[in-house]
């Protein structure tokens, strides 16, 4: 995929605020789940299940809902535009975890830390560690 500088992702205010109350709701642990839509726009967001050894410190989607997910979109369901996870002290920023877990496939993320949303490309030589550029994020109210 094609480096898509300087694009606006839009969201939905209820899709922000499912991903912020999820995060709130997750304690202590990282909350994730897949983003749907196009490198512009999420239209939805599916909760997963965090299947990571230390959740507390990192996220790995289930993988079969990963794999539900894939199989929807090849037939003619909503295409996956990325993940969201969300770092509970931390910030919403990628951390060198999610750097060295994250393939340079245009996949958008969707961090939330600190009561905040954020959101980043998976790119080669990204402008954070290497690995993500920074996306402007616009909630819709609409």
């Amino acid at each position: 995929m094609a480096r898509e500088m300087g694009m606006t992702l839009r969201i939905s205010r209820s899709v922000a605020d499912a991903i912020l109350a999820e995060a709130r709701a997750g304690g202590s642990r990282e909350v994730c789940g897949l983003l749907f839509g196009s490198a512009t726009r999420i239209d939805t967001a599916l909760r997963c299940a965090n299947v990571a050894e230390t959740p507390h410190r990192a996220f790995e989607i289930d993988s079969a809902a990963l794999l539900a997910a894939h199989r929807a979109a090849r037939g003619g369901g909503p295409r996956i535009a990325g993940c969201y996870h969300s770092h509970p002290s931390g910030t919403a920023t990628p951390s060198l975890r999610d750097a060295a877990a994250a393939a340079p496939d245009g996949w958008l993320w969707v961090i939330a830390g600190g009561g905040a949303l954020a959101a980043f490309r998976a790119v080669a030589a990204g402008a954070i560690h290497g690995r993500f550029d920074p996306v402007p994020l616009v909630i819709d109210e609409g």
